[in-house]
């Protein structure tokens, strides 16, 4: 599999108090390196998408990407930008805020992919569309929905052509960690 992972950590983090949610500690690890220890198995290259406190995400080694688009426009902004910027045909995104991610994420979706550009995760009750394989075939498609006006990712991966590929029975491996009453929770267990 030519896939390359891309770790999104641009947001704002509003509901953490605006903190830079990638570099909160879950269990003495910043979230993003939970991701990327998930991620580096299954993909042959890592990025960052992150437009905060980018030496410290780029102390851990990999290529870190600023979004292309002002004012922190939303997870389709790092896709773009990862796309736009790195090399490969395929990129695997995932939030930094979902550190249970399965070992078998890369596959399953590649797997069942078809001729889709386009796939992202249904835990079996809901979708995930941020934690999604996408073809590079897509930037001038997405460069014209962002420019729209546009930020919402599930609309856009439709109107792609994409598809859910549905992970059973799995809704803890895609659950995130939005709020300080989350990342509580996340460290008692």
């Amino acid at each position: 599999m030519d896939v390359t992972g891309v770790v999104l950590a641009g947001g704002r983090a509003t509901r953490m108090g605006g903190r830079d949610k990638g570099l909160i500690p879950l269990n003495g690890q910043p979230l993003f390196e939970h991701i990327v220890s998930k991620l580096i198995p299954q993909v042959g290259d890592i990025a960052i998408a992150a437009n905060r406190n980018i030496e410290k995400y780029q102390s851990v080694g990999f290529t870190v990407l600023r979004d292309t688009l002002a004012d922190f426009p939303g997870p389709l902004a790092g896709m773009l930008s990862a796309m736009q910027q790195l090399k490969g045909e395929w990129f695997l995104f995932c939030p930094c805020d979902t550190p249970n991610i399965p070992g078998d994420l890369a596959y399953k979706l590649w797997m069942q992919k078809g001729d889709s550009s386009a796939v992202w995760v249904n835990d079996g009750e809901r979708d995930h569309p941020t934690i999604a394989l996408v073809h590079r075939r897509l930037i001038k498609e997405l460069e014209q929905y962002l420019d729209t006006g546009e930020r919402r990712v599930m609309v856009f991966l439709r109107q792609a052509g994409g598809k859910a590929i549905v992970f059973e029975n799995q809704t803890g491996r895609f659950a995130n960690i939005n709020t300080p009453e989350d990342l509580a929770q996340w460290e008692k267990e």
